[in-house]
């Protein structure tokens, strides 16, 4: 644990602190920044396409979304330019067909090194406040796109080291040099990691679902959107027998996502008992959750809760992707935790974890409140959200890839 405690802080503290060494001036708030509001050159704001009921999620103050923005975030989230493959790009670990996440167990990077954690989704990330599986200290889009970008451990874009061959990939592409400075009008420079980081935010923030059948019965009134089935689902979720919405709650089913106010720290990071490899708590070494950032033993395996929007899409599950369907994850809550069998990688009865969250006390469904569960999650899912082509890969319609 510790081996992978230090690499971790290294990895990210080093990019982090060196990436904004780097521009730190161009991105620093000056008063012609601060009167940008009301200079003629000030891009649009984005607009938002949203249901009555729902806003938009926060966004840093000196990173407004813009329409600009959004564009050009969005054509590098999709270009592999920004990996020291050339191929390799956020989409290729977030893809909107499963609610920009992965249908692998465990991603791999440029040189063909697994990631520790399976890919989450992106549905909804610009409401959390959290951003990762086990890291409280990344809370903003803009420091979490330095990790996949620059990270070393694990390796998934490989660009450590090569900044300035990222930004003069994108500089010697006259579209992208249009696109920058409408985008950041107030810089000279509009081409850093900084802007970067900050269009790619963007884009993500816009990253939006509330239009599942769930939200139209729910929130909009109409009674006919979910089936019967899924309406009896609903009401297990939200039984305090099964605890579900105790940690999947809000808007967006999960207490990681703030409202008006940031949840606490310690709120929402859980341990499940999926693993307990030694009979007193422990998990594999490689994921030791929040307790590999705390260095506290009382945080051994504990991940933050993910959104269950679009949950249907987003298989396999867990901080690993080691629970292959939704079938599995609801046997594992009932069983108020995994068995791993003997004789298997990692086994252990994660039942009896010491350290496993007092909530994860098991329950027992019928082959009926199953199926109506499952019915209920199946009605996340927003299908215009996963075919929306204003979050869709623009380079195909220019390059026909």
């Amino acid at each position: 644990m510790e081996i992978e405690t230090q690499a971790h802080r290294v990895g990210i503290q080093a990019v982090v602190f060196s990436t904004i060494c780097l521009v730190a001036a161009p991105w620093a708030v000056s008063p012609a920044h601060a009167q940008l509001a009301t200079d003629a050159r000030a891009p649009a704001p984005y607009t938002w396409d949203l249901p009555p009921w729902a806003k938009p999620p926060p966004a840093p103050p000196d990173n407004p979304v813009t329409a600009a923005k959004v564009e050009l975030g969005r054509r590098l989230f999709y270009d592999g330019r920004l990996a020291a493959d050339g191929l390799r790009s956020c989409s290729s670990c977030h893809k909107q067909a499963l609610g920009f996440s992965d249908n692998i167990a465990l991603s791999w990077g440029v040189t063909g090194e697994l990631t520790s954690r399976n890919a989450p989704g992106l549905t909804n990330v610009g409401y959390f406040t959290f951003l990762t599986w086990r890291d409280p200290r990344v809370t903003s889009l803009e420091t979490q796109a330095l990790g996949p970008m620059f990270g070393m451990h694990p390796i998934e874009m490989g660009m450590a080291g090569q900044q300035s061959e990222m930004t003069r990939r994108v500089s010697e592409d006259d579209t992208y040099r249009k696109m920058f400075a409408n985008a950041f009008p107030e810089l000279e420079n509009s081409i850093t990691i900084e802007t970067i980081t900050r269009a790619i935010a963007s884009f993500e923030r816009t990253l939006v679902s509330f239009r599942s059948p769930y939200d139209r019965f729910r929130f909009d009134g109409e009674q006919d959107a979910i089936s019967p089935q899924a309406k009896s689902g609903e009401a297990l979720f939200r039984d305090p027998r099964l605890g579900c919405a105790s940690c999947h709650s809000g808007v967006n089913f999960s207490d990681a996502a703030g409202n008006d106010t940031a949840p606490p720290m310690q709120a929402v990071y859980h341990n499940t008992g999926l693993y307990n490899v030694d009979g007193q708590g422990a998990y594999p070494t490689s994921n030791t959750g929040l307790a590999a950032v705390t260095a506290d033993p009382a945080d051994m395996g504990r991940f933050r809760t993910p959104t269950l929007r679009n949950v249907a899409v987003t298989a396999p599950y867990m901080h690993d992707g080691s629970i292959a369907t939704l079938s599995e994850v609801i046997d594992f809550y009932a069983a108020g935790g995994r068995h791993v069998r003997e004789g298997t990688r990692d086994a252990g009865d994660g039942r009896s974890n010491p350290l496993k969250d007092p909530r994860m006390s098991g329950f027992s469904l019928s082959s009926q409140d199953k199926s109506d569960l499952i019915a209920f999650l199946e009605a996340l899912t927003d299908r215009n959200f996963l075919e929306d082509p204003r979050h869709s890969d623009p380079w195909k319609s220019t390059t026909g890839r």
